[in-house]
């Protein structure tokens, strides 16, 4: 039997953690997650999805503010005597003394083919930077960001049009697979870590509100990989009318064509709303407006008489 600890808090994690949980050889001895936040327009104090899960299946808690300082929480781990600490959008980093408390090793699901997408936010970079390939991969964490040795890895497709809620998704129900084999295949010792390549490393760094605002000088294709990159957060977005207008789904036209002027509505249909870019055009299908919930862009263009030639971002 495998003794693990798993440290974890969105639902991206929930999956592996099922299924960490229902493996007949592996038994989570302990969940650790980060303490409740407040969520929503009310602020309500909302629980970890991770957590959630513990309590429902009668798996032991911990919550921790800081798991590196906290002394208390160090020591029942300690206590415990895991074999593995596993670790999947955990949002905290460990110390070494935390690390050397597993018997074998604290492996880490990282939602990117490494050494690439290092960092907090590899799902929306691949997708913001046009990528077509990404992946998972399990490692052995070290104190250097996500550079310790690779286990196993796994290759996913991105497609056109793929956001970075879809490719979430797609990580989620790949990663509890991965993590199981890997766990068993380290255990057992017929799993052989290999060393990181220490080129093409680069860092994926979270998205700010303002990285949102779409600049309509650049190509149709970095636009529409914006827009699908930032469909949970913060969302792409431009101005129409003096006030706030969120992108939620463009596809793309033409994205070699040189247009004489950008950001310019070149025709409504209800497909959606066609509007030039630096370079190429993009079909605008859904929208936000603010104070109001997700349309069709051919309603929203009714609904604010927008008209041919009208300029965005004004």
């Amino acid at each position: 039997m495998i003794n693990i600890i798993y440290m974890a808090t969105p639902d991206i994690a929930v999956k592996s953690l099922e299924k960490l949980h229902k493996n007949p050889d592996i038994n989570v001895i302990a969940v650790v997650t980060q303490p409740d936040r407040p969520k929503g327009r009310g602020n309500k104090l909302t629980p970890p999805p991770v957590k959630v899960f513990a309590i429902e299946n009668g798996i032991k808690l911990f919550q921790t503010e800081k798991i590196s300082r906290d002394i208390n929480l160090i020591e029942e781990l300690k206590n415990l005597k895991p074999d593995f600490f596993v670790t999947f959008a955990f949002g905290q980093i460990l110390s070494q003394e935390v690390l050397d408390i597993p018997k074998f090793s604290t492996i880490n699901l990282h939602a990117s083919l490494l050494p690439k997408y290092r960092g907090a936010n590899p799902i929306q970079r691949c997708i913001y930077n046009g990528d077509t390939k990404t992946g998972i991969t399990t490692m052995l964490t070290v104190l250097e960001l996500d550079a310790g040795d690779i286990c196993e890895t796994e290759e996913i497709n991105i497609d056109e049009n793929m956001t970075d809620i879809e490719l979430k998704e797609i990580i989620c129900n790949k990663a509890p697979k991965l993590i199981c084999t890997t766990l068993e295949g380290l255990y057992k010792g017929c799993l052989k870590p290999k060393k990181q390549c220490i080129e093409g490393v680069t860092i994926a760094k979270k998205f700010t509100k303002e990285d949102g605002l779409i600049n309509w000088g650049k190509s149709a294709e970095c636009i529409h990989n914006q827009v699908r990159a930032m469909v949970s957060y913060p969302c792409a977005y431009t101005f129409c009318n003096g006030k706030m207008l969120k992108i939620i789904e463009t596809r793309l036209i033409n994205k070699d064509k040189k247009m004489e002027k950008c950001a310019c509505v070149l025709s409504i249909t209800k497909e959606g709303i066609e509007i030039s870019a630096g370079k190429g055009c993009i079909l605008i299908t859904k929208v936000k407006p603010e104070n109001k919930g997700i349309m069709n862009a051919y309603d929203f263009a009714n609904g604010a008489k927008i008209n041919k030639k009208a300029i965005l971002g004004e």
